[in-house]
């Protein structure tokens, strides 16, 4: 698959031949729900908490003799249904992140990438390198190109002059390209690959 490589000012530099395998396969929404849900399921803290009957201070005395108040029975004031007492399966503490098969993330990868070039949402840049960018000026040149919400994915090694000038945009987003998923990608509408990242990806992912 032939595709144009620009530089930040969106001018054509050249053409580069994509791997269909990779960037041109069959968009599996499905695949993609599973890895962002497996995503996120990771990403959760788990610490919430609540105390059992056995977590919550009180009395283990009788709170009132068994009969003759006109009463329900009671054995506790620590029991679920009286005022304080404790609660009854409520969250704990725990892992909420669960397994899913190599094969399905790196599925759920390419599908993202291939949804991104049929929306017509993809573009391959030359490079992210230089000393002159300013947060100004790369605002300035993201309204140019019309990238309000735009993830750039670099090679292994990304150039901080760029990372500094885009980390206090909103709806700007830098990855290097081992850290590329599908949850970013998704989150975003412009996908700028530089042609580091492009190479990496196909041989992380054919």
């Amino acid at each position: 698959m032939k595709w144009p490589v620009v530089d930040l000012n969106n001018k054509k530099v050249e053409e580069i031949t994509l791997n269909e395998l990779v960037f041109g396969g069959e968009i599996r929404t499905d695949i993609m729900h599973r890895v962002v849900r497996w995503q996120l399921a990771k990403r959760q803290a788990g610490t919430h908490q609540t105390k059992g009957i056995s977590g919550v201070s009180g009395s283990t005395k009788k709170p009132f003799r068994q009969k003759g108040t006109g009463r329900a029975r009671q054995g506790t004031i620590r029991a679920p249904q009286m005022r304080g007492g404790g609660i009854v399966f409520g969250p704990q503490v725990r892992d909420h992140s669960h397994d899913l098969p190599k094969k399905v993330r790196k599925l759920g990868l390419r599908s993202a990438l291939a949804s991104k070039i049929a929306q017509k949402n993809f573009v391959v840049v030359d490079s992210f390198k230089g000393d002159e960018f300013k947060t100004k000026n790369f605002a300035a040149l993201l309204e140019k190109n019309g990238w309000s919400s735009v993830l750039f994915i670099d090679g292994t090694d990304l150039n901080q002059p760029f990372v500094r000038a885009a980390r206090n945009i909103v709806g700007v987003d830098v990855l290097a390209q081992q850290g590329a998923n599908v949850h970013s990608i998704l989150k975003r509408t412009m996908l700028v690959l530089s042609k580091d990242a492009v190479h990496h990806l196909e041989a992380r992912l054919a």
